[in-house]
């Protein structure tokens, strides 16, 4: 019976990186927070001053622009979601 080959290289194996663990900066998580909380808020608030013929200045003017005002906070709040470690 023929002998198998011995193998003549040691398997490589890549030296151990030490990376420190990444962290999120303080001002993340709140920030993210208050965005979709923002957004959510003013989405809220015009449906009801919509539905009740309620006059606010700002949000009055402005009409269904409301809803991407709402949605874009929203959105970066997501955005901002993936930055988190």
């Amino acid at each position: 019976m023929a002998k198998s080959k011995v193998r003549k290289k040691a398997v490589y194996t890549p030296p151990q990186k030490s990376k420190a663990p990444e962290v999120s900066p303080r001002w993340l998580v709140p920030t993210m927070i208050a965005l979709w909380l923002v957004g959510l808020a003013w989405i809220a608030v015009f449906y009801v001053t919509a539905s009740t013929g309620t006059d606010v200045p700002v949000m009055t003017d402005l009409g269904n622009w409301n809803l991407g005002i709402g949605f874009t906070a929203i959105i970066l709040g997501v955005i901002l979601s993936t930055r988190w470690r």
